[in-house]
């Protein structure tokens, strides 16, 4: 349990730091497209570029490679969360997931239904107002430090963990392309031998990587979004370890002996020294959990790269608000998505729940506090901007729908560290 919250409180940190970052290339993106540098801006990411393996050629635009690409990594990285979440974390039994899990599905169900209502001969755009973005809203949880309950930070990283499986559902069963079903034999032939490796306790991870590369060329040719096959992959990479922490330690401890009992005046390493060193080399990578392993690796490179250029390549719009004028009733069913949506639905859910006693709350976690989570959910962005991408294909309306989501997450974003702040002076007078 100790290791669970460690790598949680490591989660959280890193996720705040890459709400940071966010904001930078954010803001950056919105003022080189403003500039003079606007049309070189937009001509950068429609730069076409293409691979070819053999007889198979994939070409796409900058925009696409990182959308499709990269973004595949971070969807790698999001399902190891969830996986990780389901088998030792906050999901991993129904009295923790249950909380949660109803805040999630309120947090999508009422913002979807809020944008039909408003929308309803135009619904395309329903995931939209679905979304969370976790970096943004611990990023702001963070920045009010010791005011804000310890508690809240899991229940928010517990609901987002729901959300984005919400959203990866959401991508591959609605926002798709043509379907080329010819493909269907040669993606599953390849996970098939994805889930061989790890049934046969395969725990080196270049075999997974290599063939979720096939895995991720052949999804994208049959139509679905590329994206799903980093979650594919992701569900197939073992959590447990070649061997346990006990053997770990006696054979390590072997080791260790035998580079002592070789100490010699000599001022540099005797070959059985070196062998020692080798072997408890040999123990640490047999002793990780592949799992956690690749979410590391992954995660720093998703927080400190992936998104931040996801956010630079993505962000830059025109603010022309005549675009939002045209298209009033989509923006209008974004915005009020996510900032009333939104906590309606996580608020309005856990309540109802727990009185009909579905779930049981949290003691340490006050219903202020819980109506403060949800407008910190309200925080569409990253991944509201994603699905705009998939949904609409006339960029005015993308740039219109993206200001939307702008305004939207600001205000969300200010009225929950209002709410916070309100729940804190509140528990410190009482």
């Amino acid at each position: 349990m100790t290791d669970t919250f460690q790598i949680v409180q490591r989660f959280i940190k890193k996720e705040s730091f890459s709400g940071v970052l966010l904001f930078v290339a954010t803001l950056a993106a919105v003022m080189v497209a403003n500039s003079v540098l606007s049309q070189a801006y937009f001509d950068l990411w429609h730069m076409p570029l293409g691979v070819t393996l053999g007889g198979h050629t994939i070409s796409m635009d900058l925009t696409h490679w990182i959308d499709d690409g990269l973004m595949a990594l971070f969807f790698l990285m999001v399902g190891l969360e969830i996986k990780r979440e389901l088998l030792i974390g906050e999901l991993s039994s129904f009295s923790k997931a249950s909380f949660p899990i109803v805040a999630a599905i309120g947090g999508m169900v009422i913002p979807a239904l809020v944008y039909v209502g408003l929308n309803p001969n135009n619904p395309i755009g329903f995931g939209i107002p679905m979304a969370t973005d976790i970096a943004f809203a611990l990023g702001i949880l963070m920045l009010l430090g010791k005011k804000v309950n310890p508690s809240l930070k899991l229940f928010l990283v517990a609901l987002a963990v729901v959300d984005d499986l919400g959203a990866v559902l959401i991508v591959a069963t609605v926002y798709t392309s043509e379907i080329h079903v010819e493909y269907f034999l040669h993606a599953g032939l390849v996970y098939l031998a994805i889930w061989i490796l790890n049934y046969k306790k395969v725990t080196m991870l270049t075999p997974y990587l290599i063939l979720g590369i096939a895995l991720w060329i052949f999804i994208h040719s049959i139509g679905v979004h590329a994206t799903i096959a980093g979650v594919l992959l992701a569900f197939a990479i073992p959590i447990t370890s070649k061997v346990n922490e006990k053997e770990f330690i006696k054979a390590s401890k072997t080791a260790i002996d035998d580079f002592e009992k070789h100490i010699d005046t000599i001022p540099i390493l005797n070959h059985h020294q070196i062998d020692a060193l080798e072997d408890i080399v040999h123990n640490y990578t047999k002793v990780q959990n592949p799992l956690v392993k690749l979410e590391h690796l992954l995660h720093n490179l998703s927080a400190f790269f992936i998104m931040p250029l996801f956010a630079f390549s993505n962000a830059g719009v025109v603010l022309n608000f005549n675009a939002m004028s045209e298209h009033m009733m989509i923006v209008l069913g974004v915005i009020f998505g996510l900032i009333v949506g939104k906590p309606i639905g996580i608020f309005g859910f856990t309540y109802l729940a727990s009185k009909l006693k579905i779930v049981t709350k949290p003691d340490d976690l006050g219903w202020d506090e819980i109506f403060a989570v949800g407008f910190l959910g309200g925080i569409g962005f990253t991944m509201s901007i994603f699905i705009t991408q998939l949904a609409f294909l006339d960029e005015t309306m993308i740039s219109a729908v993206k200001l939307g989501v702008f305004i939207a997450s600001f205000i969300a974003g200010i009225i929950g560290i209002l709410l916070i702040l309100k729940a804190h002076k509140k528990k410190m007078v009482s």
